[in-house]
């Protein structure tokens, strides 16, 4: 039985910042990790030509700037450098393979009873944590819909947390379902790697540059959304032209009003509509069936594929551990309240990073738990 002030669950970013930021006001903590190393989405289930979507900007942990010489938009290897840069600053030395298996709110002791499972030695650990922090992230598990016929495609068929590279591919006919930005730079990385590229875009897009969304970003901090999305909207139209005969619809809602009410991002254009505009990249809509090789679309087209490649998202496992966080967190494991009082819930259960604002989420998530906690034990002690 180990007795600690905070528990946090998940080394990935939302979990290390909340530790630095414990740590600036010496609070003590133990972090706890399922995979056997920090960021493991980044360092091992993210494509290889990826690069954060936002400036540099907003995109920094708290207490801790980029080297002065990064780039604008920090590619893959950089950002994990900037985690081990930041863990060895900071002394963040997570518990890996260490799985969360239950914990409940112990109401009488007024502390949260947990029990974790050491992966590598394959022993129960308990823990008794005075607060709790579900850092775990949205990208807990992967994502595939349940699309009938899907179990009788004879060709690979993968979550995009394994995609790396479109040299595999090269000369297939592979098609690409999920239309953010995953999707969308998967779709174009295996156009350009000589894949003949399919991709399913279902719902409404705004498709933007990396330029635009930046200028938004800053503009946002001094003008009200409606004007700083009608901008961005006349701009996108001027770049790009009107997408809908290439089977791209913009959604009714603003860029940046549609982000800060649902979350759901804007896409940043790598070149894909581009490829999309000069044929090489076929919009195709919903899925109805599949069987073996042959995808039928909703439309009747019927086409052969012989690699499917899911930009589905992940989904969030919280709730199979958590007991009692139902004042936090919905059933999909997303937070119950609205931004930006998302955070925090009851009998000191916090979250971080799961308000879907990207990293300048995360850090404003991290910082608020922080002075939450060093609030509450101050009124503790005092």
């Amino acid at each position: 039985m180990e007795n600690v002030v905070v528990l946090i669950v998940g080394a990935g970013p939302a979990g290390l910042a909340t530790a630095a930021c414990l740590t600036q006001f010496s609070i003590p903590y133990v972090i706890v990790e399922r995979e056997d190393c920090s960021a493991s989405l980044w360092r091992n289930r993210a494509y290889d030509r990826l690069k954060l979507h936002l400036a540099k900007e907003f995109c920094e942990l708290p207490h801790m700037s980029y080297p002065a010489d990064a780039p604008t938009y920090i590619p893959k290897a950089l950002f994990v450098k900037y985690l081990d840069d930041y863990m060895e600053r900071f002394d963040i030395q997570p518990k890996y393979l260490t799985s969360m298996e239950s914990s409940k709110y112990e109401n009488d002791k007024k502390c949260w009873s947990i029990v974790a499972r050491d992966m590598a030695e394959g022993t129960t650990m308990n823990f008794v944590a005075k607060f709790l922090v579900v850092a775990s992230g949205e990208n807990s598990a992967e994502n595939i819909p349940d699309i009938p016929g899907l179990h009788s495609f004879p060709g690979e068929a993968i979550h995009s947390s394994r995609y790396k590279s479109g040299k595999s591919f090269s000369g297939k006919s592979v098609l690409v379902i999920g239309s953010g930005n995953s999707g969308m730079e998967i779709a174009y990385d295996l156009a350009t790697h000589g894949a003949n590229t399919s991709i399913v875009i279902r719902s409404p897009i705004h498709v933007m540059t990396k330029e635009l969304i930046r200028l938004g970003m800053t503009l946002a901090q001094h003008l009200p959304l409606n004007l700083v999305d009608n901008l961005l909207v006349m701009a996108t139209k001027f770049i790009f032209g009107d997408l809908t005969r290439h089977g791209i619809r913009m959604p009714k809602m603003g860029p940046m009003n549609l982000k800060s009410k649902t979350g759901r991002s804007a896409v940043i254009d790598v070149g894909t509509v581009g490829l999309i505009k000069r044929g090489i990249i076929q919009v195709q809509g919903s899925i109805s069936k599949i069987m073996g090789n042959i995808v039928k679309f909703q439309y009747g087209d019927e086409i052969p594929f012989e690699a499917i490649v899911f930009a589905t998202g992940y989904k969030s496992t919280t709730n199979m551990w958590l007991k009692n966080g139902e004042s936090m967190l919905n059933d999909n494991g997303l937070p119950t309240k609205e931004y930006p009082n998302h955070w925090k819930g009851e009998n000191r259960l916090y979250c971080a990073g799961l308000a879907r604002r990207g990293l300048a989420g995360i850090a404003a998530d991290a910082k608020s738990i922080a002075d939450d906690i060093k609030s509450v034990i101050g009124s503790m002690c005092g």
